[in-house]
């Protein structure tokens, strides 16, 4: 499982990792019951007043949901495989997100989820991908972008 540290930054946006090891149904929230497939799920979002104690939170499994992705997490057959960390920037969160939708393979399971905030017009900020283990050239692509580029 993915751990905090405790040199990170006080904000910034970040990508979760996480793998489904079984399909699941899953009420979340408002957006009701959904059925998730086994395989990867990549979660974007962002902590501009604590990144350490929110991704400290997103690592417990006992926990109120709160967000969307608590109901997911909270599942006993989510695991979090990696964090990924980007500087923070207006639209960081979004950019991440678009980012990472055009990859190759990627699906939405539940429109909405996690976006419900997004200003960026995204569909969702949860992007499923059918295979429990990312390729490497596919994590080598979600490495963060240079500060005023854009993928």
């Amino acid at each position: 499982m993915a751990r905090t540290n405790n040199s990170l930054p006080p904000k910034g946006s970040y990508t979760l990792v996480i793998s489904l090891l079984k399909k699941q149904w899953i009420k979340v929230g408002g957006l009701g019951l959904s059925l998730f497939p086994a395989g990867t799920y990549l979660y974007t979002g962002s902590a501009m007043n604590g990144l350490k104690s929110r991704l400290a939170r997103h690592l417990k499994k006992r926990k109120p949901s709160h967000w969307h992705i608590d109901y997911l997490l909270k599942c006993s057959e989510a695991q979090i495989r990696k964090i990924l960390l980007y500087p923070p920037a207006p639209d960081q969160e979004c950019r991440q997100n678009r980012r990472i939708s055009a990859l190759p393979g990627s699906k939405v399971v539940l429109k909405g989820f996690g976006s419900s905030d997004c200003r960026g017009g995204c569909l969702d900020h949860l992007v499923y991908f059918p295979e429990k283990n990312l390729p490497h050239r596919f994590m080598r692509r979600l490495k963060p972008a240079k500060r005023g580029k854009e993928d």
